[in-house]
């Protein structure tokens, strides 16, 4: 069968079920991998057409006036289906539609072969940012003329379809191999056109360089080069005038190049520090191109000195921008080449022992699995580094890649062949020849606290987003335990099924089942799966009995509550402990065994480095959730840490989250950190408060006789680009959140029909979120504004975002990850409304145990912990309207603390200088409308 017939249709709504029509018919024919034949008609519905749908596909009730019906229209519709696949992007939307229609007027339905190119995509191009047509087709390079239109989604369609055989056509032999294995559960009828590719390579010989076949699995060749090392000739004065200058470097590889003072001025900073081994804390205010500013001396010291440096980042959006836009950019502008490395933790990279085993498995697996597998499969041919954060996973898909990645091998073999393919080992190879390695805060963290056993030795580091070192290292410093995790990992622990470790080891070699405790291994394992599932319930409840002014509510809605062992409740909470004690004796029973079994193979000569190292592994495992266990429940805190657990009240009863963390990293980071490195740079956008440093360098512990500080101001003309607005007639947001709501939700509404959406409205919590979301979507016109929110609107904060802009009104609703790292340049955000100020509820866990602590030191926790850190924040928030010199909007603020209260200014002034007015909203309103 070579004929693909794609079809696409426009509807009046989402549900054929509940009685939503089809408008508009769009179907391309395919033969011969050529588009042959087209076909298009509107329809008439019998309905009105929402006025969403006409604004989003063109099409008006006036439109479909005359149109023919579809029953009309049903017998050339199937007609060019016959003999041929039925292709679209999201089948079971489109063929359901059409199915639905057919039986109305009783036609016999389609019942061809299909192929989703939504599951094609995902498969095929694992990589891609996302599988929305227009978002796919405009990262393939397939031109969409008319988007939202049935004949040219299906045409784009078409062409997606054409690339995508054509991209399979181009797999190797073991990737076909196993997708052959794979497809019955895919939703595509795929087997075809999998056996056709697997037919012609069957007796072919696997030419292509590009790719390393072991075992059966078919990966992408990755031995690079190591690049020659030269030296600087200039001196880095000389060095900054051939880059910075005019008719530099930058000059010539930047469009539009202007020099900013304050860029250079950073590098200069930065090297003197390394220079004179000092640490330094450096605020670049938006728009200093600080990325820059702290790379170009790096490199220039990295290479010179033969020393590599580090540099660490909080999110992997600044990392990748690092990677695939300065550091190219820096390879332009210099002439002296060097070597870069990106090393994350275990976690992040796939173990391809551990794919290749879940592969061979018999195990039946679900969609979401083997949807997994197959973009696996296909990513191989494809990375270079083996991140799995280069691809997007469907939501199960997690849960099966812990079981594969990196950090579930535990042999550390040289002479196993899976050793020297390792991901990771190829990543610390390559640290270990970088000139410069950029990494992430928890692997920096994790190195710190591990006597630096992740990361190849450095002297000299420089910390980007350093305003979240301290929260970082306090939760790599602590620990963590949750009812999902722990159950998992014992479950995998099981010996009853093929795909669980003990079970591939028993049935890797013979053995007499009478020489080993197999029978008490599964009776031990069940108890303390059974113990438990006991002890989560009964934290649940204990948090939900509890009535005290303990509990408080996370930016998410979980209800968090902190707790102390001799504040508890002494019968509830010994009964507590002794479960947890229980629970201990069942894993400790369980390393024993496992000894057992060990030294039955061992003693038999039978037992391989991998197989001894797995074993070892699963004991460490048992082990380490034996020592959170007691640290958190049985062991006197000695050590200044906070613990709290979090629920969530309506979800299921064993769902409970456990933390702790140090009351103070300061000393540990001063101890382990700062007195050990020559030169540490930390830089942010926001580390001062009104110009003054010393909140930050108090909490991270560093010493003023090392210290020096830097101001980088930004060269935006806040002046003309920004007015800040504070209404005065808001209801007090001390006095309760109804009111004040309700007169948030108002000023949204308006000032919407001011900038035409185009608004990010930030919260400091999710409750308040969705209130507002719901009077918003109750008041305003939601046919013309799309209301797109955190928490409610499905999808990740980067996916929220493109949503965002995609629409050409829309608002964005945004808490806690919101507050920074989303960048929304140009006229796609007009205004920004901050709901609240930032601070921290005075019952979160750790800011209640930061501010005892304070207290018993005769210290002010507002003044020294809350008001800092809500600054900071606000500047964070602050920072999302304005990313480039030609952006233009308003910043309001509904919290008139900002201008009422004796510490509002401490706001205000840790801000850039903007023209700000004080005023009715009914003013403030008019003054917005004048001033677009």
């Amino acid at each position: 069968m070579d004929k693909y017939v794609v079809i696409d249709l426009e509807t009046t709504g989402n549900s054929p079920v509940k009685g939503d029509k089809i408008i508009e018919v769009g179907i391309v024919v395919i033969e011969d991998d050529k588009i042959t034949d087209h076909y298009s008609t509107l329809l008439h519905p019998n309905k009105a057409i929402p006025p969403f749908i006409s604004n989003l596909t063109g099409i008006f009730d006036e439109d479909i006036s005359e149109a023919p019906t579809f029953k009309e229209k049903a017998e050339e519709i199937t007609t060019i289906f016959r003999g041929g696949y039925l292709i679209a992007h999201n089948v079971p939307f489109d063929l359901g539609f059409l199915n639905k229609e057919l039986e109305n007027n009783g036609i016999e339905q389609i019942t061809n072969p299909v192929l989703d190119t939504v599951e094609l995509a995902r498969i095929l191009y694992p990589r891609a940012p996302s599988y929305k047509l227009w978002q796919l087709t405009k990262y393939l390079g397939i031109y969409h003329e008319d988007p939202h239109r049935a004949l040219s989604d299906a045409y784009v369609t078409a062409k997606l379809f054409i690339k995508l055989k054509e991209k399979l056509h181009s797999l190797p032999y073991e990737t076909i191999d196993h997708l052959l294995k794979l497809e019955k559960m895919l939703k595509s009828d795929v087997n075809q056109l999998l056996i056709e590719r697997h037919e012609r390579l069957a007796f072919s010989v696997n030419d292509d360089e590009d790719i390393v076949t072991y075992r059966g699995l078919a990966f992408k060749n990755t031995e690079t080069e190591k690049e020659t090392r030269l030296a600087p000739t200039l001196s880095f004065g000389d060095y900054l005038d051939a880059i910075y200058e005019k008719n530099g470097t930058m000059q010539q590889y930047m469009k539009k190049y202007e020099k900013r003072d304050g860029q250079r001025d950073m590098s200069e900073t930065v090297f003197d520090a390394f220079q004179m081994h000092n640490h330094t804390l450096i605020e670049a205010e938006t728009g200093t191109g600080k990325s820059l500013a702290y790379l170009i001396p790096a490199i220039y010291e990295a290479v010179r000195s033969k020393k590599r440096i580090v540099i660490s980042t909080q999110t992997t959006q600044l990392q990748t921008q690092l990677l695939d836009e300065e550091i190219p950019l820096i390879r332009k502008l210099i002439d002296f080449p060097f070597n870069v490395s990106l090393l994350k933790g275990k976690s992040h990279y796939i173990s391809l022992e551990k794919f290749e085993r879940e592969l061979a498995s018999d195990q039946q697996d679900n969609y979401d699995i083997v949807l997994t597998k197959a973009m696996i499969l296909v990513w191989l041919t494809e990375t270079d580094t083996g991140d799995i954060d280069e691809i997007h996973l469907p939501s199960s898909g997690y849960l099966f890649y812990k079981k594969i990645s990196t950090e579930a091998e535990d042999y550390t073999d040289p002479y196993s062949p899976w050793f020297w393919m390792s991901y990771y080992q190829k990543a610390r190879k390559k640290a270990t020849q970088a000139d410069i390695i950029i990494t992430n805060h928890a692997l920096l963290c994790t190195d710190i606290f591990n006597d630096y056993q992740f990361l190849p030795g450095y002297d000299k580091v420089i910390v980007d987003e350093a305003h979240h070192l301290e929260e970082t290292a306090s939760r790599h410093y602590g620990l963590k335990l949750d009812y999902i995790n722990l159950n998992y990992t014992l479950n995998q622990l099981g010996m009853t099924n093929d795909a669980k470790l003990l079970g591939n080891l028993l049935q890797k070699y013979s053995f007499d089942p009478e020489d080993l405790p197999l029978k008490k291994w599964n009776e031990i394992l069940s108890q303390a799966t059974y113990e438990i599932d006991d002890l989560f319930r009964s934290l649940f409840q204990y948090v939900v009995d509890q009535h005290r002014n303990d509990k408080s509510v996370s930016d998410i809605g979980r209800t968090q509550y902190r707790f102390e062992n001799e504040r508890e409740d002494p019968k509830i909470w010994n009964t507590i402990k002794e479960m947890a004690t229980r629970l201990t004796f069942f894993m400790r029973d369980l390393i024993h065994i496992l000894t057992i079994i060990e030294q039955y193979f061992v003693n038999a000569n039978v037992l391989d480095t991998n197989n001894k190292d797995e074993l070892k592994g699963m004991m460490q495992v048992l082990q380490s959730f034996i020592d959170r266990i007691e640290q958190l429940f049985l062991v006197e805190d000695a050590t200044g840490q906070v613990k709290w657990m979090e629920i969530d009240k309506y979800g299921a009863k064993n769902a409970v989250y456990l933390y702790s963390e140090p009351k103070d990293i300061s000393t540990l980071l001063a101890d382990d950190f700062f007195d050990k490195k020559e030169s540490v740079i930390l830089t942010s956008a926001t580390l001062t408060m009104k110009n003054s440093f010393s909140f930050i360098q108090n909490r991270l512990g560093l010493k003023a006789e090392r210290l020096v500080t830097k101001k980088v101001n930004s060269p935006f003309a806040y002046q003309e680009q920004v007015q800040l607005m504070v209404p005065n007639d808001f209801p007090d947001i001390r006095q309760g959140n109804d009111d004040f709501i309700y007169a948030t939700s108002e000023a949204i509404i308006s000032l919407a029909e001011i900038t035409d959406g185009r608004m990010l409205v930030l919260f400091t919590s999710y409750d308040m979120l969705r209130k507002t979301h719901a009077i918003l979507t109750e008041t305003i016109d939601v046919n013309k504004y799309v209301i797109i929110a955190q928490g409610v609107s499905s999808g990740s904060r980067n996916r929220l975002k493109k949503n965002f802009q995609s629409f050409d009104q829309a608002i964005l609703l945004g808490t806690s990850s919101f507050w920074e790292g989303v960048d929304i340049p140009g006229e796609d955000l007009s205004c920004l409304v901050i709901v609240r100020l930032p601070f921290q509820p005075p019952d979160h866990p750790i800011y209640e145990a930061k501010s005892e602590l304070l207290k018993k030191e005769k210290r002010n926790p507002f003044f020294e912990l809350a008001l800092p850190n809500a600054v900071i924040r606000f500047k964070q928030g602050f920072g999302r309207l304005i990313r480039s010199t030609s952006d233009r909007g308003i910043v309001f603020v509904c919290d008139a603390r900002i201008t009422k209260a004796r510490y509002g200014k401490n706001f205000t002034e840790s801000i850039p200088d903007v023209p700000i007015t004080i005023d009715s909203t009914h003013k403030l309103m008019q003054k917005a409308e004048d001033w677009f």
